[in-house]
């Protein structure tokens, strides 16, 4: 049995910064990665940085070549997608497995006693003892009980849609959410016919209703459908037949492929979580303290697999809070970081940061809230791109901007001057009197703040 100052289950974002640091102090770290196509984890491999790739290669997309161009320029996006990946893997696994202090096993770790993890590599089962484990095995997709999914070569999830390299002609997307609309965007520019099939009577419910109807005018000018109310029932090859819950009938529609976008889950199966101590809640996601210990204090969860905000940047936040909890004060925590921003990367993005209108509203806030519309702003002119709707509320009693909505261009980067007045406590009107460049889209932040 070896020994190590620490024990790290999991390549993600927080759990490789974490192993960097531990072993930049000296301290000998065990980083346990299942897959060798996973170092560096979700980001890099599956998530943030190849969608984000091909989003990008879809908006340059040619929207007047033909058919076979459009499959051949989808092609060669996937494969740019591919050396992107491949070249930031090998260089998160040499950044830990050069370094003298970390060993990196390959293979799969579970829990045979509170203080032991055995690594199953091949037929060889190696166990690794430490006073230290964390936990970093991240989210995995939900596949829903539909009949004639499981082994269907049409049907694939975020993951596996990603290395499909011919074009669909026809997309049909399970699901409205956040990840479905992302993906129907950019295969629609890229050619496709997309159709979204979303259970709900509307999309995306968390927003407010004006800028969730705005997101779906743009989409919609796209070429994207859009049938809500809509509960797949079975796919059979690829005829998909879904009923409409409020009329109760049944429609069928036929795809080259689909997508189900049905949500992720924390990653915890075959962990054997019970061995350890270690407790998860109704959702599956592991309970952690606002210091990130699990209900076994020694062993502590790092970014999605303990559930709420799914983010990179939040299991990098999450490393920040260990890093001073070990070796600092130990004043950080979870709430602290409180709002948080997102972006959803439609064209345009869509970035969120605090209340909506609606969430302000129902707490019963004396709130004053102002849009403007993106075709209001004078570089979105300049960019040719006018589509969206930004949106603000503000407390008035203290004049703090409590909640913030973007849908433009550029609005991933927007969003995060609104997150540091929010977070400095600024007044509304220090952004309403802020000398932006010109013409920049921030800029627009004067005449959004303008009540």
């Amino acid at each position: 049995m070896k020994q190590y100052d620490a024990i790290i289950i999991g390549f993600g974002k927080g759990g490789k910064t974490l192993a960097a640091e531990l072993a930049k102090r000296n301290h000998s770290v065990a980083m346990i990665e299942r897959s060798d196509k996973m170092y560096g984890g979700t980001c890099i491999n599956i998530g943030c940085i190849p969608t984000k790739t091909l989003v990008h290669a879809a908006k340059l997309a040619d929207k007047n070549a033909s058919w076979e161009e459009k499959k051949e320029y989808y092609r060669q996006s996937i494969a740019t997608k591919e050396d992107v990946t491949s070249f930031l893997r090998q260089k998160n696994y040499h950044n830990l497995a050069d370094n003298p202090h970390i060993s990196v096993y390959t293979g799969i770790g579970s829990f045979a006693d509170p203080d032991i993890v055995e690594v199953k590599i091949g037929e060889e089962t190696l166990q690794l003892q430490s006073s230290q484990i964390f936990i970093n095995t991240g989210a995995e997709t939900t596949v829903p009980s539909i009949e004639g999914v499981v082994g269907n070569p049409k049907v694939y999830t975020s993951t596996t849609i990603m290395e499909l390299t011919e074009l669909p002609s026809h997309l049909v997307i399970v699901g409205g959410g956040y990840i479905g609309l992302e993906f129907a965007s950019m295969y629609a520019s890229f050619g496709s016919r997309v159709t979204v099939l979303e259970g709900y009577s509307e999309l995306i419910s968390r927003e407010d209703r004006d800028i969730a109807a705005s997101v779906q005018q743009v989409l919609e000018q796209k070429g994207i459908t859009f049938r809500l109310n809509a509960q797949v029932q079975s796919i059979k090859d690829s005829i998909i037949i879904y009923k409409d819950a409020v009329i109760n009938e049944e429609f069928q529609i036929e795809a080259d492929a689909v997508l189900l976008a049905t949500g992720r889950r924390p990653n915890t199966a075959g962990l054997n979580l019970e061995k350890a101590g270690v407790e998860v809640n109704e959702r599956g996601a592991i309970i952690v303290n606002e210091h990130l210990q699990t209900t076994n204090p020694n062993i502590r969860a790092i970014g999605d697999v303990k559930g709420g905000l799914q983010f990179t940047y939040i299991s990098l936040d999450d490393y920040r809070i260990l890093r001073e909890d070990l070796f600092g004060a130990g004043e950080r925590k979870v709430s602290d970081r409180d709002p948080v921003s997102y972006s959803v990367f439609i064209d345009p993005p869509l970035s969120r940061i605090g209340m909506s209108e609606e969430d302000a509203l129902r707490k019963g806030m004396n709130i004053k809230v102002n849009k403007l519309p993106v075709a209001a702003i004078p570089r979105a002119r300049t960019l040719g791109d006018t589509n969206g709707l930004f949106k603000v509320v503000v407390d008035a009693n203290t004049d703090r901007i409590v909640g913030c909505t973007l849908f433009g261009p550029d609005s991933s980067e927007i969003i995060n001057l609104i997150a540091m007045a929010m977070k400095t406590g600024q007044e509304y009107t220090f952004l309403r009197d802020f000398i932006f460049t010109h013409p920049s889209m921030s800029e627009a932040l004067n005449d959004l703040m303008s009540f």
